[in-house]
C-alpha cells in the first residue's frame, strides 16, 4: 500500500548546524505514526519539513508516491497535509465557530452585499463537533474559555472537516493533565478511524503506545530507532527514550558511596583478628 507520506534517508542543515539527518518516516492511511525524542532532538526541524515550512537538503519525501519538496504551508494543505502546532494560532476571544472557519470562512450575497455566512458557520461547527464525539456546551462562546484538551479537539475536527488526508499533532498532550490527555487521544485515533494517516509528535512513549502503530525515535536530530507495535513492548519503547545505557551509567553515577565515618556515616565494628 503506498504510503500517503513517505520521508526516506531525510537530512536538513543550517549551515554547520546538523538539524536532522538520516530519518525515515512513514505514514499510511488509517494509522498513527508517532515520533519520540527530547528536546533539541529534531522532531520540530521533522514537522517543518512535512508542513512546508522548510524545505529538505537531501534525501527523498514522497506524497502518495510522488516525489515532491513543499514551497510553502499552503501547498503542504492543498496536497492534504494539515498541521496541528502545540500553540494552536487561535483567537482566545473569538467564538469556537469563527476559529473552526479561520481564514476560510464561507460567505453569502453579492458584490456589497456580501457577507459572512455566520449561520451555516454555526451550525456546521456544531455538526462537525458532534460528528467527531465533541459536544460543546455552546459554539458561541470564546475559545479561549475551553480547556487545553477541548482546543486541541476543536482543531483536530476542523483538520478532519477540510479535507486532510495527514494530521501532524505537535506535542498535542505535552501542557495537559491526565484525564484530558486522554481525551485528546481519544480524538487522535477518531481522526485515524476515520481514514486519516496521523503524525504524533510527542516524548511520551506511555501515551504513544497507546494509539501508535509505527514509532521512531529521534535522539540530536538522527534516527535512534524504529518499530512497529508488534516489534516493541512499552518498557523497551520507554527505555530507549530514555537512554537507554546512558540512564543506567547515570544511576551508577548517582548511588550513594559509603559515608566516612568522620562525616556522619556508621563505625565498623572490628571483632579483632581472624582465629
Amino acid at each position: 500500500m503506498t504510503a500517503l507520506v513517505e520521508l526516506d534517508n531525510v537530512s536538513k542543515y543550517y549551515g554547520n548546524i546538523r538539524a536532522l539527518e538520516g530519518v525515515s518516516l512513514e505514514v499510511h492511511a488509517g494509522q498513527i505514526s508517532c515520533v519520540l525524542g527530547d528536546n533539541g532532538a529534531g522532531k520540530s526541524t521533522l514537522i517543518k519539513i512535512i508542513a512546508g515550512l522548510h524545505r529538505h537538503d537531501s534525501g527523498t519525501f514522497l506524497i502518495e508516491g510522488e516525489q515532491t519538496s513543499l514551497a510553502n504551508p499552503r501547498e503542504a494543505l492543498d496536497r492534504g497535509i494539515a498541521t496541528v502546532y502545540q500553540d494552536l494560532a487561535v483567537v482566545p476571544l473569538m467564538p469556537v465557530w469563527r476559529n473552526f472557519f479561520l481564514g476560510s470562512e464561507p460567505t453569502k450575497g453579492v458584490g456589497p452585499f456580501k457577507r459572512l455566512d455566520v449561520e451555516l458557520m454555526r451550525e456546521t461547527t456544531r455538526s462537525e463537533l458532534l460528528r467527531m464525539g465533541i459536544d460543546l456546551r455552546d459554539v458561541d462562546q470564546p475559545i479561549g474559555t475551553l480547556s487545553g484538551g477541548e482546543r486541541q479537539c476543536v482543531a483536530i475536527a476542523r483538520a478532519v472537516y477540510f479535507g486532510a488526508k495527514v494530521l501532524v499533532l505537535d506535542e498535542p498532550t505535552a501542557a495537559l493533565g491526565v484525564k484530558q490527555s486522554g481525551v485528546v487521544l481519544k480524538y487522535v485515533a477518531a481522526a485515524r478511524d476515520a481514514g486519516l494517516g496521523v503524525v504524533l509528535i510527542t516524548h511520551n512513549p506511555h501515551h504513544a503506545y497507546l494509539v501508535g502503530d509505527r514509532f521512531v525515535l529521534l535522539k540530536r536530530g538522527s534516527m535512534s530507532g524504529s518499530h512497529t507495535k508488534d516489534s516493541v513492548t512499552l518498557d523497551e519503547l520507554t527505555r530507549q527514550m530514555a537512554g537507554g545505557s546512558e540512564l543506567e551509567d547515570l544511576r551508577h553515577e548517582l548511588e550513594r558511596a559509603p559515608v566516612p565515618t568522620h562525616l556522619g556515616g556508621h563505625p565498623v565494628k572490628d571483632d579483632g583478628p581472624a582465629a
